[in-house]
């Protein structure tokens, strides 16, 4: 039992330091290619920030444990908004911009919906995967053009990709570099830190996955209890931090675009990208409870954010709203 909480612990470690490393690595290639910081915060740092859920879920599918790989998503987009958000709220209210919760918060509403519909009929197979990717690519490329449009961008709010982005670079002011090595080492220390850190990403989501399952049967739980919490968890933990870091800082709106962003990034791109690279059915015991408590997660924000706010106390509702889910989910199992 320790050994394996051990190696679950080291699995998240894995993940949490490859990905620092992806994401400095291609972002510093970017740079040095003239990408646009624009296109390097939606997408190098969007993608990157979400690619140790992504490998976990892919790992979990691969190894034929539907239940991890499907829970990461589920759990980890029901734990951005009751427990992330509930705690951000609680340590300072969460400013919400009326237009930007109409787009994004409502497309995370679709993306819900539209996740549960394919579990209750195809599943997550090639076809949903291609869709999924599909409608991500059209969300970049529309944030994208919102984002170059300084004029709407004052009207109407920053998108949640780019909330996304701007909050993982505002905790960490090393990511894009300075005054970095010239000549040909310019080029291979950056691709050399991002090969790292996704081959460290790659270790991290075997041993956290394999460790996942161990856990699940010396418990005596399901696999999809393990994906929806520990596993779910785990792997939201950087947008807990970066959230948590925007709301003492005041800057409430990139905490909730932040995870709003996210929620995105996890059904389409996540979704998308297992779908497709290793299609799997939903669980049963998913289809019953989990979906619909997150498209209920979705609509709650929706309705708390409405009036421009989310006050300290909707954010202890969210939280004990996420202890009473997760309390279901352990007596259950």
């Amino acid at each position: 039992m320790l050994t394996t909480i051990l190696m679950l612990t080291g699995g998240f470690i894995l993940l949490v330091f490859g990905g620092e490393l992806l994401v400095r690595g291609s972002v510093r290639v970017a740079e040095r290619l003239g990408v646009s910081p624009l296109l390097i915060g939606l997408t190098l740092v969007g993608f990157g920030t979400s690619a140790p859920e992504l490998v976990t879920s892919v790992e979990a599918s691969l190894l034929g444990a539907p239940g991890i790989a499907l829970g990461n998503i589920v759990g980890s987009n029901i734990a951005n908004i009751l427990l992330i958000l509930g705690v951000a709220a609680v340590i300072y209210p969460l400013s919400v911009s009326d237009t930007a919760l109409r787009r994004d918060g409502t497309f995370v509403i679709l993306t819900a919906l539209l996740f549960t519909a394919a579990g209750f009929t195809v599943g997550l197979n090639q076809i949903a995967g291609g869709i999924f990717i599909a409608g991500l690519i059209a969300y970049m490329v529309f944030a994208y053009r919102q984002e170059r449009n300084s004029d709407t961008v004052g009207a109407e709010g920053h998108t949640a990709a780019f909330d996304k982005g701007e909050a993982f670079e505002q905790l960490d002011p090393g990511l894009h570099a300075k005054n970095g090595p010239a000549g040909l080492l310019g080029w291979i220390l950056p691709i050399a830190m991002a090969v790292a850190g996704l081959a460290i990403i790659v270790v991290g989501g075997r041993i956290l996955v394999e460790s996942a399952i161990e856990l699940a049967r010396i418990l005596g739980m399901s696999e999809s209890v393990i994906g929806l919490t520990i596993v779910a968890v785990g792997t939201s933990l950087p947008e807990l931090v970066t959230s948590v870091v925007a709301a003492r800082r005041k800057h409430t709106d990139i905490a909730v675009g932040n995870v709003l962003g996210s929620n995105i990034y996890n059904i389409l791109g996540i979704g998308g990208v297992t779908g497709v690279i290793a299609p799997t059915a939903f669980p049963a015991e998913m289809l019953r409870l989990d979906v619909f408590v997150m498209i209920a997660a979705s609509v709650l924000l929706y309705l708390f954010a409405r009036n421009g706010k989310i006050s300290k106390l909707e954010g202890g509702f969210m939280l004990a709203a996420y202890a009473i889910y997760i309390g279901i989910l352990v007596t259950s199992s």
